[in-house]
């Protein structure tokens, strides 16, 4: 009758040791591991512009302000039609209309009324927008006074896209990871063993030409750049 408590307690012990020994070994390789970061990198072409051409007409009376105005936005169409941009792909935007009267400290020779106004030029043809922006004072020839007091003086390109391109970006960023962290091993004299963990990181969209003084918005080529952060158990 004492044999079976005994045997019991055998089976227990031999148990006990073998949880204890994989308990060990899993902290000892649960503390080998390897962190890396993998990057990709693509050229992208700016898929949308967005350029306000923001006017500015003056007169002593508002009829006088308001022709002049109308004279200016009829210069600016004809131009951008010129330039084969889309009239239907321009709308009109933002309108201010000021009279210096009501301000008593303005001096006698200031025009009574200003009109400021926008018309946004919103399209997909990239070029044609950015070489029309080079051509803009042509449109101060004709008398059209432009100002940049709100917003960017040039167009703006974006790019919108991005959803396309992440899988293969996100991809490519992994491997190269995985690259680095198989070099790793190698070095180390020790095998790759399976993920730890991992973290796809930021995309950024970044201006192709990096410069002091240049946006991202103003180039209409691009750089689209990710970094992940990847972990391997080594074995």
């Amino acid at each position: 009758m004492k044999l079976l408590p005994t045997l019991i307690l055998a089976i227990a012990a031999i148990i006990s040791a073998s949880l204890i020994a994989d308990g060990l070994t899993g902290l000892r390789t649960g503390d080998r591991f390897v962190t890396v970061k993998g990057v990709a990198e693509r050229e992208v072409q700016a898929d949308l512009a967005l350029w306000p051409l923001r006017f500015v007409a003056t007169g002593d009376s508002l009829d006088e302000a308001r022709e002049k105005a109308n004279e200016s936005r009829e210069s600016i169409m004809a131009f951008l039609k010129l330039q084969a941009i889309d009239t239907e792909a321009v709308e009109l935007q933002r309108l201010d209309v000021t009279d210096t009267r009501a301000n008593p400290y303005q001096g006698d020779n200031i025009q009574k009324f200003i009109i400021n106004q926008t018309l946004m030029v919103r399209s997909d043809n990239i070029e044609r927008v950015r070489q029309a922006a080079q051509s803009v004072s042509e449109l101060v020839d004709s008398g059209v006074i432009l100002s940049s007091d709100y917003g960017p003086g040039g167009p703006t390109y974006l790019f919108n896209r991005l959803n396309d391109i992440k899988p293969e970006m996100i991809a490519e960023a992994t491997a190269a990871a995985r690259e680095a962290a198989a070099q790793f091993a190698r070095d180390a004299n020790t095998k790759l063993g399976d993920l730890r963990q991992a973290n796809q990181g930021v995309f950024q969209i970044l201006p192709r030409d990096q410069a002091p003084g240049i946006s991202e918005g103003q180039q209409p080529v691009k750089t689209v750049r990710v970094v992940t952060t990847v972990e391997y158990y080594l074995n």
